[in-house]
């Protein structure tokens, strides 16, 4: 069986090593100063005794490896940490249930013993989500990889029903016999969980339409200290507050999901794609904003800016590039290309025409982005990125992303003034998603480390750009969740945050679930 980094993202045969370290090492010296110093790839380090043992008869483990692997999330300075093998708060032990009363005896246990009990999906959080940061006190994390069946396929009405901890490529695995899909595929796809999806409102494959998790949901399963609550699965209903709604974006610390029904959709058969590269980057947002707004409801409409055109796309002319694609099970897509393309070409866009003749050719199951295109390239080294940025951590590159949505009025302020704010760091821009009413930036940040301050180096960097979001109207995350990284910047109303105290003072009593998530 293939084996998963406890210290970093994914497997760890595929951890950059060897000659690819050197090339990567070579690339970003030409432009960033390097310390000369590489991080060795640390051993599970020796952790101090658990405080708490685990209840008898539950399947649990207190040995240092999966208590290592469930310390941190997979932010940068989660992989610094790790690297450097600073661990301060790992969970006493590892909970898996199996089902919910196994929850419901984990939560009893944890109230009883004064603990922290951490849902933990699939660990992807990039905000401090799976990470105590509180006093003294005992930690359990809660692993739901236990809890990862497919209950219930309806194909007449579009709609699977699952365990909160089945992962993204099992949920395909299992709708595929059915010629269905959900087509939800964030970056974190192959490690990370549908109970986590919807407890950090994800963002998916989709640019336009119903890209988050939010629109894909019929009902959801949830266990609290104070009960069990489902809601009623229904197309829509009128009949008051959506109570999902609580549960969406609630980072486990109302509760554990643990099922949930989501829209699924025929998989797609009819696929198109292309590239239009724009001399001027104000003239491929304008064009994005146009495709947007025109009702063509594009699969993909990721407009990269000139650097991160150069490193993401192997771009070398200086131009933006607007990457599109659309996909239907239904019917043919040639129409809704043509016109976004007629649409980048009347703002300048040279589009480029062969590989949009690859993709035409290559008949109505061809993915456009593969091969040599500029979409290809792309695509490789976002499925990359991951891993890259911990070959760049080893080799003392401060790289890191942070994202945001904005109205497309104030998306010129906010990207000048978050590019000048963590100067003098590199940072490149990407549209993720994009709406009607403004876009979802994602910067990416690059700087030369220094050995031993690269969490407060970075820190620093990413309170500058934080509070430049805010000034200049932007939501402090688009899709990556509060957890506890951003929850100074989390500035509900007054209002709507004395509400949601009172909802956790009564589902969770002893503050037992995830604390100091959404700043609770």
């Amino acid at each position: 069986m293939r084996e998963r980094s406890w210290w970093g993202w994914g497997w760890t045969d595929q951890a950059v090593e060897g000659r690819e370290l050197a090339e990567l090492r070579a690339q970003v010296g030409a432009f960033l100063p390097l310390s000369g110093e590489v991080l060795p790839v640390p051993p599970v380090p020796a952790l101090a005794p658990p405080r708490l043992a685990p209840p008898p008869g539950v399947d649990a483990r207190a040995d240092d490896a999966p208590r290592a692997a469930h310390t941190h999330g997979k932010a940068y300075r989660d992989v610094i940490r790790n690297l450097r093998g600073e661990l301060t708060h790992p969970p006493d032990f590892v909970w898996y249930p199996r089902d919910v009363a196994a929850i419901e005896r984990a939560m009893e246990f944890a109230a009883r013993n004064g603990a922290a009990l951490i849902p933990y999906g699939g660990g992807t959080s990039v905000v401090g989500g799976v990470e105590y940061r509180g006093a003294d006190r005992p930690v359990i994390a809660l692993d739901m990889s236990r809890m990862d069946a497919t209950l219930e396929v309806d194909p007449t009405s579009l709609a699977v029903r699952v365990q909160g901890g089945i992962l993204g490529p099992a949920l395909e695995d299992r709708l595929r016999p059915y010629g269905l899909t959900l087509r939800h595929f964030p970056q974190s796809f192959e490690f990370s969980t549908v109970g986590g999806w919807l407890a950090t409102r994800a963002g998916g494959h989709f640019a336009t339409g119903d890209t988050r998790i939010d629109d894909l949901v019929e009902s959801i399963q949830i266990v609290t200290p104070s009960g069990v609550a489902e809601s009623e699965r229904v197309p829509s209903s009128g009949a008051g507050p959506a109570p999902d709604r609580l549960w969406l974006g609630s980072e486990g610390a109302l509760g554990v999901i643990t099922s949930a029904w989501l829209r699924v959709r025929r998989r797609p058969t009819f696929k198109l794609g292309a590239a239009a590269s724009f001399s001027s980057y104000q003239d491929g947002v304008l064009a994005t904003r146009e495709i947007v707004q025109s009702g063509l409801q594009p699969a993909n409409c990721r407009l990269l800016d000139p650097l991160e055109s150069m490193l993401g796309a192997g771009g070398v002319d200086g131009a933006s590039r607007l990457i599109l694609g659309f996909e239907s099970a239904d019917h043919p897509v040639d129409h809704a290309l043509a016109r976004a393309l007629e649409i980048c070409r009347d703002h300048g866009g040279v589009v480029d025409e062969e590989a949009t003749m690859r993709a035409a050719a290559g008949g109505p199951d061809a993915d456009p982005t593969t091969g040599g295109t500029t979409a290809g390239r792309w695509r490789e080294t976002f499925l990359r990125a991951p891993y890259l940025r911990d070959g760049l951590a080893r080799l003392g590159v401060i790289v890191e992303t942070f994202e945001t949505s904005c109205t497309w009025s104030s998306f010129e302020q906010l990207h000048a003034a978050v590019i000048d704010a963590v100067a003098p760091a590199v940072a490149t821009c990407r549209f993720t998603h994009v709406y009607p009413d403004g876009p979802a930036p994602y910067f990416t940040v690059y700087a030369s480390g220094r050995p031993g301050g690269e969490v407060e180096q970075w820190d620093a960097i990413k309170a500058r750009g934080s509070q430049a979001v805010l000034d200049n109207g932007g939501t402090i995350t688009h899709h990556h969740a509060v957890g506890r990284d951003h929850a100074p910047w989390y500035r509900p109303s007054p209002v709507h945050q004395s509400a949601l105290r009172a909802v956790k003072h009564t589902l969770d009593p002893h503050r037992i679930l995830n604390p100091g998530v959404l700043a609770l």
